[in-house]
């Protein structure tokens, strides 16, 4: 692959190419998955969702109304091998998104059967629905930054450093990312058909209510005017908001597909190293945004849980021409306006895609 700097058309979104696209995404009812499904058929993309319900009574997929914005939706189990072959082969896709999982650390430990089966052999299903659905031409696969073998050192981990995972979920994720080389280089090698995988940082935006995250657990607290209690507040992540990482998803399906193999590989989407910032930073950022919030700290046995985790992103920058647009104090202010216009009732739907025009105009300055 030629190396070359992104130009400011690399960061610009390419609405034409998404006009018409047939995308099959699994995990639309999820978070990242409603943002994602919303902005694809923004840009004129026909999406076709495959996921359980969504994960939370309140969730992203209901309030933003993401369902009337979808050519199809399928709830389904990425486990059930036979329906998600059986429904990719009906719709014949031209791009794969693949981001149903079992996405928690701490839910991993109390369910590891649960995440390798979803995250392992939901990874393998996929992979053998696509090879029996000659239409699909790219898949982008969404893994972790906690596929690494986490060394809690200073410095961010590069694409090509090694696989590990402490906990069920970092490790069935980098199990995942093994079965996306082995498929890539035994089945789709000199095909059409082309692998990647995406790691991308701590994803946060409004519409999160998921259990034992950070940003959800704040404004769960602030909404019934409790005092958030986290559990370690000196740990450093990779913060980013959701729109950053899909920013990148986007670029690189376009990619596979125009481009091909010269794309298929891992890369990292994560922020500019100056936002990787502690859970305290975070918590005491926006606890000065609502006076009427507060925190104090866990001092129970936690499972354990990185202490320090950052991405280099310079593969990202230099050949897909990504980069970062929101840092983190921007971030964090677009969620507390999502929050508080999800308070006010107001057209969440509306209030989203306001935020990814927003976010595409930073793209074009």
């Amino acid at each position: 692959m030629e190396k070359r700097k992104g130009t400011m058309e690399d960061l610009e979104m390419n609405r034409s190419f998404w006009k018409n696209k047939s995308v099959f995404l699994t995990g639309h009812t999820g978070f990242k998955g409603g943002w994602i499904a919303l902005w694809l058929y923004d840009m004129g993309a026909k999406v076709h969702g495959y996921a359980l319900h969504p994960p939370t009574e309140t969730n992203f997929f209901t309030e933003a109304l993401v369902e009337k914005h979808l050519e199809s939706s399928t709830i389904g189990d990425i486990r059930d091998a036979l329906k998600i072959q059986t429904v990719m082969q009906e719709l014949q896709p031209d791009i794969v998104i693949h981001m149903a999982a079992q996405p928690l650390v701490r839910h991993s430990y109390k369910n590891p059967v649960e995440t390798y089966a979803t995250n392992v052999m939901g990874s393998v299903n996929l992979f053998e629905a696509v090879r029996n659905t000659s239409s699909v031409k790219a898949v982008v696969n969404i893994t972790t930054d906690k596929c690494y073998e986490n060394k809690e050192w200073i410095w961010s981990y590069r694409e090509n450093e090694p696989m590990g995972g402490h906990d069920p979920y970092s490790s069935s994720k980098a199990c995942a990312e093994l079965i996306t080389s082995a498929y890539r280089n035994s089945f789709f090698k000199n095909t059409s058909t082309h692998l990647a995988t995406v790691r991308a940082g701590n994803v946060i935006g409004g519409g999160d209510w998921a259990e034992d995250r950070l940003i959800p657990d704040f404004f769960r607290a602030l909404d019934k005017n409790q005092t958030l209690t986290i559990r370690s507040p000196n740990a450093v992540r990779p913060w980013q908001h959701v729109l950053e990482p899909l920013a990148g998803y986007i670029k690189l399906a376009e990619k596979l597909y125009v481009v091909g193999s010269d794309y298929a590989d891992a890369w990292n989407f994560g922020p500019n190293d100056v936002d990787n910032k502690t859970v305290q930073w975070i918590v005491e950022y926006l606890c000065a945004q609502k006076s009427d919030s507060g925190w104090q700290i866990d001092e129970q046995p936690q499972p354990h849980e990185a202490n320090i985790l950052k991405l280099d992103i310079t593969k990202s920058k230099t050949l897909l021409g990504w980069h970062p647009q929101w840092d983190i104090a921007t971030a964090l202010e677009k969620i507390i306006e999502w929050h508080s216009a999800w308070k006010n009732c107001e057209n969440m739907a509306e209030i989203s895609l306001h935020q990814i025009h927003e976010y595409e105009q930073r793209t074009q300055v």
